[in-house]
């Protein structure tokens, strides 16, 4: 093959016969990189079928020029890829402040919120706006300064929209305030992350994510109760605390559909129950809410998060499964447990979750993406059923981390590193440190180890043009979807945290987890009696 004949199979010279290649360019403004991974083909094409003799120096600075166009064609494409990586990550962050704009501006309008020393008239007339209040701020400064601020917790109040009569009067949503105190410390005190750098010295002042506690400041009114299906035990137990529930606590009950259809066919009594009926119900459910109840194992917990596309109420977990890393509480004891918490105030852990985007490759612009996801233990890219290796490329905040070969890859957040991704050789990471897991599995590489990233990067996912199959994407083991080439998929960390009841603290419950659950370094103990050092 002449050179002459190369120009024609990469159709590259225009009108003028100047040789210089002219892409097509398309009209979405993509990168057209299909066109680009034929034009390279051609190339290699090209270079396999010419006989190439050691002695013409001609045709050795010839093929060393098209070794050079292929992989200024493979740098642009990589190239494209992360500019629109790079958009879509300054949109999403463009869209979160004006979002966080338009809350300040609406807390400005209403008056009385936020104030630090709220008596309690004003609480018995502005208690339909909950406030998550920062307790070191509680004399002079709002609430929006330092700690979480009310609006990305909980919300507004609303009426039941079912209209029953024991409803007429307005529901509240109970409001609370959040601290973060150490083991002994009694002062209250919130804790800043801080640096000083005072006189030129760099010095870390206490962190934040120190044990978290939360304080009711009005009564909680509203309890959810999810359970696990088909268990006869846990369905009996579910009448027996809803019954104790409303008539030693007085609590509006709400329940699954299907709960309440097994309850009222088991007796009439249960008639005051509440549920929902469609979609547009449960997207206002966490304005009613002050507390979830779930009954079963860490899948009914990551059941009840998945309901819950916003902000989550507090989620205390009843341990009913085969093995419970988020359920510390026993079922035997729930009248003490129940009482405690809503009595308060109780060691809550803020649960980080991925918030996850498919965008596909027949997409106009990088915003055209389906509806986000949002995951409590992890989001798995995999081969599926294909017996070709996963071919994944991997982005990190517009930088290039590696290619994926292998059986897939895990992206988890802490509270899943002891699911999928222990399995897959992650570390067990408490989930009370802030960051993203990026476990692969099964890689064809010795090299190939787990990283933990922070929790502010954006991570993205895409499946090349020359992958031999596509991949397939579940969310928390279910919604599974499948990514073709050019698809690519976004993760971030979701503003929206999943707080869960501690029985005694963060970090006792997380170490008696994995006592229990993995009986983690169970070993007998060296024998006293053997050979010593004199």
């Amino acid at each position: 093959m002449t050179p002459g004949k190369l120009k024609l199979k990469l159709n590259s010279t225009d009108s003028h016969g100047n040789g210089e290649a002219s892409l097509p360019q398309p009209d979405n403004g993509f990168n057209d990189s299909l066109a680009l991974s034929h034009s390279e083909k051609a190339v290699q094409e090209f270079l396999q079928q010419t006989p190439i003799q050691h002695t013409d120096d001609h045709l050795m600075e010839f093929s060393e020029a098209l070794r050079t166009v292929a992989k200024a064609l493979r740098q642009a494409a990589e190239g494209k890829a992360s500019a629109q990586a790079e958009a879509a990550e300054w949109k999403r962050r463009f869209e979160l402040q004006m979002a966080q704009n338009q809350q300040l501006e609406h807390k400005e309008k209403s008056p009385g919120e936020c104030n630090g020393d709220i008596n309690a008239q004003q609480m018995e007339n502005s208690t339909s706006q909950p406030m998550l209040r920062n307790e070191a701020n509680e004399q002079s400064e709002s609430c929006c300064i330092n700690g979480l601020c009310s609006h990305e917790f909980l919300h507004d109040g609303e009426t039941d929209s079912r209209g029953k009569a024991v409803q007429n009067k307005m529901m509240r949503k109970a409001s609370f305030k959040l601290s973060w105190r150490c083991k002994g410390d009694e002062n209250d005190q919130h804790k800043h992350d801080i640096v000083s750098f005072e006189r030129g010295n760099i010095t870390a002042a206490g962190r934040s994510s120190k044990q978290i506690h939360l304080k009711w400041e009005s009564t909680p009114q509203t309890v959810l109760v999810m359970t696990k299906p088909n268990s006869t035990s846990v369905q009996i137990l579910c009448a027996e605390m809803i019954r104790w529930m409303k008539e030693h606590k007085k609590l509006n009950i709400y329940v699954e559909p299907r709960v309440m259809g097994e309850l009222l066919s088991e007796s009439s009594y249960f008639n005051f129950l509440q549920t929902w009926k469609d979609e547009k119900e449960i997207m206002s459910l966490h304005t009613k809410v002050d507390l979830v109840v779930t009954l079963g194992g860490d899948g009914t917990v990551l059941w009840a998060a998945s309901m819950f596309k916003g902000p989550v109420p507090p989620i205390v977990p009843f341990s009913l499964g085969s093995l419970g890393f988020m359920t510390p509480f026993y079922s035997e004891q729930y009248r003490d447990c129940l009482d405690s918490i809503l009595r308060g105030p109780i060691s809550i852990t803020l649960r980080h979750r991925l918030q996850c985007h498919v965008i596909r490759d027949a997409a106009k612009n990088e915003y055209e993406t389906e509806e986000p996801i949002l995951v409590l233990n992890e989001v798995t890219i995999d081969r599926g059923i294909s017996s070709f290796l996963a071919n994944l490329e991997c982005y990190c905040d517009n930088s290039f981390v590696t290619r994926v070969q292998g059986d897939g890859l895990i992206l988890s957040t802490t509270s899943g590193s002891t699911a999928y991704s222990l399995g897959a050789g992650g570390s067990m990471v408490h989930p009370q440190v802030p960051g993203i897991l990026f476990t692969p599995i099964c890689p064809h590489s010795l090299s190939f180890r787990p990283l933990i990233l922070p929790e502010h990067v954006t991570i993205r996912i895409q499946v090349p043009f020359n992958s031999r199959s596509p991949a397939w994407a579940s969310f928390d083991g279910k919604d599974r979807k499948q990514l073709a080439a050019g698809d690519a998929l976004v993760c971030s960390m979701a503003p929206w945290p999943v707080p869960t009841a501690c029985q005694n603290d963060s970090t006792n419950d997380f170490l008696r987890s994995i006592h229990d659950g993995l009986h983690w370094n169970l070993r007998k103990t060296q024998s006293f009696d053997g050979p010593q050092d004199l």
